[in-house]
């Protein structure tokens, strides 16, 4: 009965957000109500949960909040400078480069910085829409990958370096990027290419555009309390699926372990790690287990961080990132799975 019920919310999660245009819109809430039912479902109710999921968003939304107001009153300076060298280079080479450099750079100033900063230099490009949501879509599935080369990057890597720096592995501050560099850099570098494809259009298409307007101050508070609550949810929402993915996760081969992860487009990423991640895995499991996390965190909303700022900041609804990144991320993890293959 627990286990149909958890199912339920895992489905509820994915679906209703495509098909009700207003939970889209009002993702935080929704998430917020479905991560209290799966820990109600899941009798985990506890003070350490409430403590946790209190304070886990602090960070995240003090970055927001900071980065926010200091790009709020410096705006108008940043466009200029993002403008003349949008002149310089042209606007497709401008689009690799910012996908491949948010995504490189992540592991170094945080996944959180790097979405920040792709926000602001995404809206001074003045993209025609469809444009804007695929251009940013492919540069949060570079981050998401990026992230993960050091435990500064994300929570993710944070995570798993401490659950593997004993024995057999004594993982340090760069076995992530020792084992994931030769499937993370040509990943980063094809979404660059593809960024290239997607900018078939500049400004001043006759393609729909949204019309830009000075963010107001309020807006700024209220986007990084949106942002709390969002991660709040995913805390109680991880941790109302925890027993079930500890229950099966380890039963299975490192390919479908790989596939099984797909989960994390819904599911905040860090949380399967510390539920999957253990030094009794071979290295292929592990490599598999976390590839399988960090190509789906870009798949949908949810999925990451990055993808939630971005996708609040540019008031890109859970349907339109789905309708772009779905498919992207499918063909990632085909690809990704046929290179698994060969070299295991």
């Amino acid at each position: 009965m627990e286990t149909a019920g958890i199912l339920a919310i895992g489905a509820l999660v994915l679906l209703l957000p495509l098909l009700v245009k207003r939970v889209g819109e009002e993702l935080e809430i929704f998430l917020f109500v479905m991560g209290a039912a799966a820990v109600t479902l899941t009798s985990q109710w506890s003070f350490p949960l409430v403590l946790e999921a209190l304070q886990q968003p602090i960070k995240i939304t003090a970055a927001v909040l900071v980065a926010g107001l200091l790009f709020h009153f410096l705006r108008s300076f940043l466009h200029r400078g993002i403008e003349r060298i949008r002149i310089v280079t042209g606007a497709r080479l401008m689009a690799a480069a910012l996908v491949m450099l948010v995504g490189l750079l992540s592991s170094l100033i945080t996944a959180i910085i790097a979405a920040l900063v792709l926000v602001e230099i995404v809206k001074s490009m003045h993209l025609p829409r469809k444009t804007e949501i695929r251009l940013v879509v492919l540069a949060c599935f570079s981050i998401g990958l990026g992230a993960a080369l050091t435990p500064f990057g994300e929570p993710l890597s944070t995570i798993a370096i401490g659950k593997l720096s004993g024995e057999p592995y004594h993982a340090g501050f760069w076995f992530l990027l020792e084992k994931l560099w030769m499937f993370v850099i040509p990943g980063v570098a094809a979404l660059g290419v593809g960024a290239i494809f997607v900018m078939r259009t500049g400004p001043g298409s006759d393609e729909e555009q949204i019309e830009e307007r000075p963010e107001k101050l309020r807006e700024v508070f209220i986007r990084a309390a949106k942002v709390y609550v969002f991660v709040f949810g995913l805390v109680l929402l991880g941790t109302g699926f925890a027993p079930l993915i500890d229950r099966y996760a380890r039963s299975v081969s490192f390919l479908a372990l790989f596939w099984a992860n797909s989960v994390s487009a819904i599911l905040d990423n860090a949380t399967l790690t510390a539920a999957e991640i253990v030094p009794s895995l071979q290295m292929h499991q592990i490599v598999a287990a976390l590839l399988g996390l960090l190509i789906a965190g870009g798949m949908l909303v949810p999925g990451n961080i990055p993808n939630i700022i971005a996708a609040g900041r540019l008031k890109i609804d859970a349907r339109a990132w789905a309708v772009f990144g779905l498919p992207v991320g499918l063909v990632m993890m085909g690809a990704c799975f046929v290179v698994l293959v060969l070299i295991n």
